[in-house]
């Protein structure tokens, strides 16, 4: 089994984590001190958002620069010792790969606008109109009102699928590919274990189409699998496509795409799931989705670094998640919903347990972001996604132990309000109490490791049971979990199968017998007990 099948992997803000030098920026040398914590959580995997030069105009993922370190993060050699550090914990590190576009303030596109007779005019899309591509879904709705942008330098129009300050990489000019190689062999080489590739459905345009999941872009990302494989074997590809299931499995190819993709489809509906009491959100949704190659996975998460997205649903079940979850219009953004976990569960301590437990049972990868561990909030009052993107809460010192900087001088403000603040809300104090969250998560997740037949066994749900209850098996030739869910606000107890015995996986020490009492909001782990 390839390593990345059943890993945990912990997506990571640098800015946010940890600073080490009183900068009020998250740094490299912060990040190496609190591996020794995401060792002991049980962090298989580190994903690093953009750590590159940047105007931060999109948090990074504008980029000026894609063979450099941002200034306040550190040096190159700073990359290479945490690299050697995480390795030396015998954890593994991906960084973001954004190969849909660059900074307007990057190099290649400062000449382009300049001469129009640069070799690097071609390394973006150009058109003297703004009529072309009109199929194109504008994916920034409450921001841009068109894919085009006028250049008063040069007359013409640049195209972009994201924020008008990020021009899209022409990728039917054969120097654009080969660049994007040359880029994921510098970081390659400097130890890395592969790339989370961002916004990979829009590489190609082409007239009379929406632009997405273009063959052309599918033909791409072959060559790049096969570069990577070719030179870099035991290395993870992982792809960022927000689409519908059908449209999602091509981006495994024969294996020969992407060894994992996320599964964005499947996270709204866990949150429609609980919001309703139903399990036919989940139900349906993985019923619709495809078998994947064997050395496949999915990538599956709760909450990430951007706002929890609706685009992968009903309108109607959009405006009832719009609803539910972001009655308060400043909760909302583009298609989606721009708070953390904790808050979204209303700080309910058994829903949130409730969705992890079903992140780490149902089929795919956990993907855990920096925080939600600890149950940490969000902060409305920050601009755009930047509310979730927050100083990480390690104790109850000033700014929460990220930071010995005045407070004016952080990148943004630690959260302390009475609820989700540090002062309530951090690592230390939950280290400390065996009953906390963190050592819930935890828990769960070395449990996982002990159950591989949670990472890609066969999934069996119990279908007569009241829709309330999200209840299946997981099954390989070596394993059986049976993981129990209640979704709804009222107990059940579940008889379980005669002359079949279990053993609770989460505790141990938990007696199992003929009947299982799930209370509300409630969820068991069961391992059947082999003779």
């Amino acid at each position: 089994m390839s390593w990345y099948i059943n890993a945990v992997f912990y997506e990571l803000y640098l800015r946010a984590f940890n600073d080490s030098d009183g900068d009020g920026h998250g740094d490299f040398t912060g990040l190496r001190q609190k591996l020794d914590y995401l060792q002991w959580l049980g962090v298989d995997c580190i994903w690093l958002l953009p750590i590159y030069p940047s105007p931060l105009r999109d948090d990074g993922y504008d980029i000026s620069s894609f063979f450099g370190i941002y200034p306040t993060f550190g040096f190159l050699e700073d990359f290479r010792m945490t690299v050697q550090e995480i390795h030396r914990r015998d954890m593994r590190i991906i960084a973001d790969l954004v190969v849909n576009h660059t900074s307007d303030q990057h190099p290649w596109f400062i000449e382009a606008r300049s001469n129009k007779n640069s070799p690097m005019r071609d390394f973006y899309v150009w058109s003297d109109n703004n009529e072309r591509y009109k199929d194109a879904r504008i994916i920034f709705l409450d921001t841009e009102v068109s894919n085009w942008a006028y250049d008063d330098r040069t007359e013409e129009f640049y195209w972009h699928r994201f924020y008008s300050s990020q021009p899209d990489l022409n990728y039917d000019n054969p120097g654009v590919r080969q660049e994007m190689i040359n880029i994921i062999k510098f970081w390659m080489d400097m130890g890395i274990d592969g790339f989370r590739v961002d916004a990979v459905p829009y590489l190609f345009e082409r007239e009379g189409t929406s632009c997405e999941n273009l063959p052309e872009t599918h033909n791409y990302l072959k060559e790049m699998r096969r570069f990577v494989d070719l030179n870099y074997p035991n290395s993870v590809l992982l792809g960022e496509a927000n689409q519908w299931p059908s449209d999602l499995r091509p981006y495994f190819g024969d294996s020969d795409e992407f060894h994992m993709c996320f599964h964005f489809p499947v996270m709204p509906r866990l949150y429609m799931a609980l919001a309703k009491g139903d399990r036919t959100p989940v139900v349906d949704i993985l019923a619709e989705t495809p078998e994947i190659p064997d050395n496949a996975q999915w990538a599956t998460f709760l909450r990430n670094h951007d706002e929890l997205t609706l685009e992968m649903v009903t309108e109607e079940d959009r405006q009832f998640m719009w609803d539910y979850y972001a009655s308060d219009q400043r909760y909302r953004l583009n298609l989606g919903i721009r708070r953390r976990l904790a808050p979204l569960m209303g700080n309910d301590r058994r829903k949130i347990e409730l969705l992890n437990s079903l992140l780490f049972t149902l089929p795919g990868a956990p993907v855990l972001y920096y925080g939600d561990e600890i149950g940490m909030g969000d902060d409305i009052t920050q601009p755009d996604r930047n509310g979730v993107r927050t100083p990480m809460q390690w104790s109850g010192e000033a700014n929460g132990g990220f930071s010995s900087a005045p407070v004016d001088r952080l990148y943004a403000p630690a959260i302390n309000d009475p609820e989700y603040g540090y002062r309530s809300v951090n690592v230390a104090a939950q280290q400390g109490d065996p009953d906390s969250l963190l050592h819930t998560i935890r828990n769960m997740i070395q449990t996982r490791k002990r159950l591989p037949v949670l990472a890609r066994a066969r999934l069996q749900w119990l279908e007569d049971l009241p829709t309330n209850l999200l209840c299946f098996w997981r099954r390989d030739d070596d394993q059986t979990v049976l993981a129990l869910h209640n979704l709804g606000g009222e107990a059940f107890t579940y008889t379980l199968p005669e002359g079949e015995r279990f053993r609770d996986a989460l505790d141990p020490d938990e007696a199992v017998g003929k009947t299982v009492t799930l209370p509300a909001y409630s969820y068991r782990w069961l391992q059947q007990v082999m003779d």
